[in-house]
């Protein structure tokens, strides 16, 4: 038996979910008495996985396999699965990996469990801990099959090196159907992806217009952060859909989410809850985000922001 890790890459290069999801993998495998595995595909780093405890590395290079889908990434995931004798897949919580981790499990017949937060709290029987409505509460959820996929929430467990002495495998694939193509990527704008971020600072109709997002990127390239905006701001145009957070758009689980000038819809807070703490920069005393909020700034985001910008800088 071992555990098999989908190792998420970006132009070639390992994302951060991808040490996550290993620190995770090998932690779980300490405590069932299995080895490690981890897949990637067209990337050039797969080897520092090794740090983080992998056992064994199957780097798979094919150009056809460039763009990530999730019905040519399964079909290759399950010759892995039916080869190594897979109990476990472990899967981020990208978009990608829950598109991945439903369509792996309709076609191998196996138990599929998103938003898991910490390791199995049994073995036998297997419950795993996990958030619902929208972050609000946990559940403890039992998982029978002889095949279990878990996609572990961002930020939840962490990285953690684990230096062992794992190995390159050459692993070779039959033909992949490739006549499913990807026509069109929209990327987001910025240094630091929202899924990857520790720190996200976003910002709402409170900026009045995008000629003064400025502040927001500079104020983010100065945390290392990625930026966002609520959903009224994409679609006015003022930002790239691609940075719309929410229940509608991208959920975020930072460590740090900052908001500014966002009042706190319902559907806003659904989809940063996870984000550890929240840091809300507003001039409404009332507004609704402050009630969900860790700490809150009661003021004019054009007076507040360079301050905090200048402050940062001079550390």
């Amino acid at each position: 038996m071992a555990v098999l890790v989908y190792s998420e890459s970006e132009n070639g290069k390992l994302k951060k979910s991808a040490f996550e999801t290993m620190s995770y993998a090998k932690a779980l495998s300490e405590k069932i008495g299995s080895e490690v595995i981890c897949v990637s595909f067209n990337c050039s780093d797969s080897e520092l996985l090794i740090k983080y405890g992998a056992d064994k590395i199957i780097n798979i290079e094919n150009s056809n396999l460039k763009e990530f889908t999730s019905k040519t990434y399964s079909n290759v995931i399950t010759q892995i699965i039916d080869k190594k004798d897979i109990s476990l897949v472990i899967l981020s919580s990208s978009a990608d990996a829950k598109y991945l981790g439903s369509y792996l499990a309709g076609i191998t017949d196996s138990t599929y469990v998103s938003n898991v937060v910490e390791l199995p709290e049994s073995i036998d029987p297997f419950i795993v801990k996990r958030s619902c409505f929208t972050n609000k509460a946990f559940s403890s959820t039992e998982i029978n099959g002889d095949l279990k996929i878990l996609s572990i929430s961002s930020n939840s467990y962490g990285a953690k090196e684990n230096n062992g002495e794992g190995i390159i495998e050459k692993f070779e694939i039959n033909e992949v159907n490739t006549t499913f193509k990807v026509s069109k990527i929209e990327k987001q704008s910025g240094n630091v992806t929202i899924a990857d971020a520790d720190v996200v600072v976003s910002a709402g109709r409170g900026l009045k217009g995008p000629e003064n997002w400025h502040m927001i990127e500079e104020l983010a390239e100065v945390l290392g952060a990625a930026t966002a905006c609520s959903k009224p701001v994409s679609d006015m145009g003022w930002r790239p859909h691609s940075e719309h957070v929410g229940q509608t758009g991208k959920p975020v689980a930072s460590n740090l989410y900052i908001a500014i000038g966002i009042s706190g819809a319902i559907q806003h807070l659904a989809g940063i809850n996870s984000s550890k703490v929240k840091l809300v920069i507003n001039n409404d005393p009332e507004a609704p985000f402050f009630k969900a909020a860790d700490y809150g700034v009661v003021g004019d985001a054009f007076e507040v922001i360079p301050d905090l910008i200048k402050k940062l800088k001079s550390r």
